[in-house]
């Protein structure tokens, strides 16, 4: 049987595939296990700097969870919390970069992956969508992400009519970063992943760390918190590397400590 998720190290790149092209990548359970394990391997790897998140095949990024019997979602309603939920959370807890090549359709729980990354691409043919409430439910562990990124009367009308919408209004909403055409995709993905590896991996480490943090901070909370951030950030190796380089005029050589 062929492992429903593939990953892959590219040079400093770690590539996590969803690896159901006959479903349109639908999520399982087995799916989101191995989307967990290759986060968590990549982030156990020093010479790792960005994570890529995407499907296999040409037509789907991820359709959403698999709805045949027996595939899908089952909860355990003993339990408080539920494994797509907690995949999402983990995802949020990785201080990678992590990029989502948006190759095809992505709906309901794919749109839960897409916002769970920091930047995306996508091809310029690409549909997204929350068609929930077309199957009597709602993409409510999507919304915890999702109304962080775009305002929320879009939010609203994407959730509450169901109805697909292209890459460009996507982006136009702030839902990815860069639409190309799909053979382009792949130059733009690497084109992204070229201006994270050569930076400082301390600093990228604590700046994610620092993002999340002050999310739901005051003001008065979050300068105050970056404030002693940026002191600590001072003292590590890169930052004394990266001002040496500058004032020497050369390349950085980051140890990442």
């Amino acid at each position: 049987m062929a492992e429903v998720v593939l990953t892959e190290k590219r040079g400093n790149a770690y590539w996590i595939t969803l690896n159901r092209p006959e479903k349109r990548n639908a999520i399982n359970a087995d799916v989101i296990r191995g989307i967990h394990q290759g986060l968590e391997a990549a982030v156990a790897d020093p010479e790792v700097r960005a994570v890529v998140l995407t499907g296999a095949g040409e037509k789907a990024f991820c359709a959403g969870a698999d709805l045949q019997p027996g595939q899908g979602f089952s909860f355990d309603h003993a339990w408080p919390n539920a494994p797509y939920a907690d995949l999402i959370r983990y995802a949020r807890s990785v201080t990678l970069p992590i990029i989502a090549r948006v190759n095809g359709v992505c709906m309901a729980g794919g749109m839960g992956l897409l916002c769970m990354t920091d930047m995306a691409v996508a091809g310029d043919e690409v549909m997204f969508g929350l068609p929930e409430v077309k199957v009597g439910v709602f993409p409510m562990q999507v919304l915890s992400l999702l109304q962080r990124l775009v305002p929320q009367r879009i939010v609203r009308e994407w959730c509450l009519t169901g109805e697909p919408f292209d890459a460009f209004e996507a982006r136009t909403h702030g839902l990815i970063n860069h639409v190309v055409p799909a053979s382009e995709l792949d130059d733009k993905v690497d084109w992204l992943i070229g201006r994270l590896v050569n930076k400082s991996p301390t600093a990228i480490r604590h700046g994610k760390y620092a993002l999340r943090a002050i999310e739901s901070m005051s003001f008065d909370q979050a300068i105050a918190y970056t404030e002693g951030q940026i002191v600590r950030l001072a003292m590590t190796e890169d930052a004394k590397e990266g001002m040496a380089a500058f004032n020497e005029k050369r390349k950085p050589v980051w140890t990442g400590r």
